[in-house]
């Protein structure tokens, strides 16, 4: 009977524990916003509401994605890499096969009220939206960014991609207001249980017409040139500083985890002149120096970016992880933390970073890899980085020596060069391996 009791008593403790360690989860994803494009990097931009964020929670020094937005998306909503699906690039087609587990679908199987306010960019038809892939509720842009009032997308097919729960509508508002008006509504529901919350903002990617509140705002630090672009920076910082205000007047901060991070490097970009109807120019975008390139390359600027966590009273605040990681740890992570007990059948290449988040732990050796559309592929082991492109040109860096890849090495170290070329082919022979049906329109 002791022992009866006993274990009655340690599985309520047990179910106890677990329940107190489900938070709401919110994931910000900012929109081609640089290295250099945040203010507890030194940026000119005020970011006064992400810069404490980030002070409350855990700097993530060294946190990696792909060099464009759908690959970065895949990675986080699946925990794999985007060439697994044979996605390198943007994609307005369908990526992930039906019946794809993500992010969202093994949080809902873990009690949580699942929604997506902004950029989906997996598959810009209606009938590939978010609610065929774990959400309960979607609204923004199925397509990737938009005007900011007239909502449209660039080209003939998809440019009407403004949507509520996977249906076209038309809505007047400014994209980023509208974002974050949906977004405090969802904070502000009233329900019984805890929700994952993805708001991947179509900020800071153009086309640009900023209210002049914003540009006056930043016209003393900046020409017209780089006006529009830190005004939407502005714009983005106010609004997630307005969901901030929505989970602590509802009570729900303290046990809210917050997830911040750019989809790539930032971007000089075109200024917005590929999209319809009025847009403002803005020659100069995304900053990364010291990193780098940019968006598109496989270079540190590109793949490299802004990114912290926090969950008060959980992870202790103002620490720096200096590590790489990636964006594919999130999904093994939040799954090892939520208690879901099907990640091992999901061929994850992320790793659960718990360890990390909780207390700084010995570095392991990581691998990192990707393939770009560009043909370029890189791959990333312990401290060296290999790229290799189409025609076979190699680039070997030592990153933890030279984190700014100035000294190209090949032909100084040929049994590392050895080493990184197998394991890249063996990361490549993974790739390709669940392609999606593209001829089903319906699961």
């Amino acid at each position: 009977m002791k022992l009866f009791k006993y274990l009655f008593v340690r599985t309520i403790l047990c179910f106890s524990i677990l329940a107190e360690t489900k938070p709401n989860i919110i994931v910000i994803v900012a929109d081609d916003m640089g290295w250099a494009d945040v203010g507890y990097h030194g940026s000119k931009i005020k970011t006064p509401n992400i810069d404490s964020l980030c002070r409350q929670g855990i700097e993530l020094d060294n946190h990696y994605v792909a060099p464009t937005c759908t690959p970065s998306r895949v990675g986080l909503l699946t925990g794999r890499y985007a060439s697994r699906f044979g996605n390198f690039k943007p994609s307005n087609e369908r990526v992930l096969p039906w019946g794809t587990e993500t992010l969202a679908s093994m949080l809902q199987k873990q009690g949580y009220e699942t929604a997506i306010t902004g950029k989906w960019h997996l598959g810009s038809d209606q009938k590939w939206g978010p609610l065929k892939f774990g959400f309960e509720r979607s609204y923004g842009s199925l397509a990737g960014g938009v005007g900011p009032y007239n909502h449209l997308y660039k080209g003939k097919t998809y440019h009407q991609t403004w949507h509520r729960n996977d249906k076209l509508i038309k809505e007047e508002g400014h994209v980023t207001d509208l974002l974050a008006k949906d977004a405090v509504s969802f904070i502000q529901k009233e329900r019984s249980k805890p929700f994952f919350l993805y708001l991947p903002f179509t900020a800071v990617h153009d086309p640009f017409d900023e209210p002049q509140k914003y540009i006056d705002m930043v016209s003393k630090d900046f020409d017209k040139g780089r006006q529009q672009f830190a005004a939407c920076a502005v714009h983005m910082d106010e609004a997630i500083g307005k969901l901030v205000i929505a989970l602590k007047k509802s009570k729900q901060f303290e046990n809210t985890l917050i997830l911040f991070f750019s989809d790539n490097g930032g971007t000089r970009g075109e200024g917005g002149k590929q999209y319809p109807g009025k847009v403002a120019f803005s020659a100069v975008q995304g900053e990364n120096l010291p990193l780098r390139d940019g968006k598109r390359a496989v270079y540190e600027g590109g793949i490299r970016t802004p990114a912290f966590v926090l969950w008060p009273g959980k992870f202790a605040a103002g620490r720096k992880i200096t590590s790489p990681l990636s964006v594919c740890d999130w999904l093994p992570t939040l799954a090892t933390l939520t208690g879901y007990k099907g990640k091992d059948t999901l061929k994850l290449d992320g790793k659960n970073i718990l360890p990390y988040l909780y207390k700084e732990s010995s570095q392991d050796m990581r691998t990192f890899y990707f393939k770009n559309y560009d043909g370029r592929t890189y791959l990333r082991h312990g401290d060296w980085k290999i790229i290799i492109d189409k025609n076979g040109r190699k680039e070997l860096y030592n990153i933890a020596k030279d984190p700014y890849e100035k000294r190209n090495l090949v032909g100084q170290y040929p049994r590392k060069e050895v080493e990184l070329i197998k394991r890249l082919k063996d990361e490549e022979s993974k790739d390709n391996d669940v392609l999606p049906n593209r001829k089903l329109d319906h699961p």
